[in-house]
């Protein structure tokens, strides 16, 4: 699904949750409800598959969550490697039992632009970022989707 044909599905006045996928952790991100801003909300410890989609299930009611975007993690030359293909699955599995649209978003250099961001910007220490950093890229892959979708 592109951009465009995800903003025609996406239902009025909610908001979309952000993810940034990884085999331990997942970032999460939401936006508000007019799809304009996206900030950090906090991080999954994944343990199995099940209770991952327990817990995206609570914050997409919590959160009025119409539609998601999930970070994808093409290599620099475009090409999908092994970890872009465990998101497409996740993303295959989460839009069966969610059945709220999905849009793919290259995420490259997302985790290095907010890492970067976190040293330079606010100062944060090793232990502190490692506390928000996927959190953090998954509000900027999302803040990504949200710009585009405004000329989409």
């Amino acid at each position: 699904m592109n951009t465009k044909e995800f903003k025609q599905i996406l239902p009025s006045r909610k908001a979309i949750l952000g993810i940034d996928y990884g085999s331990k952790r997942m970032g999460i991100a939401v936006s508000d409800l007019s799809c304009t801003i996206a900030t950090s909300h906090k991080i999954i410890h994944r343990t199995n598959m099940e209770k991952d989609l327990i817990e995206l299930k609570k914050i997409i009611i919590e959160k009025e969550i119409g539609g998601i975007v999930m970070g994808l993690p093409l290599q620099m030359n475009g090409a999908e490697g092994e970890i872009a293909a465990e998101v497409r699955k996740f993303a295959e599995v989460l839009a069966e039992e969610i059945g709220l649209p999905i849009l793919l978003w290259d995420e490259r250099l997302s985790s290095s632009a907010m890492e970067n961001f976190l040293i330079k910007e606010v100062d944060l220490s090793r232990k502190k970022r490692a506390k928000v950093l996927d959190a953090t890229a998954a509000a900027y892959i999302l803040q990504g989707a949200l710009d585009a979708l405004k000329y989409a």
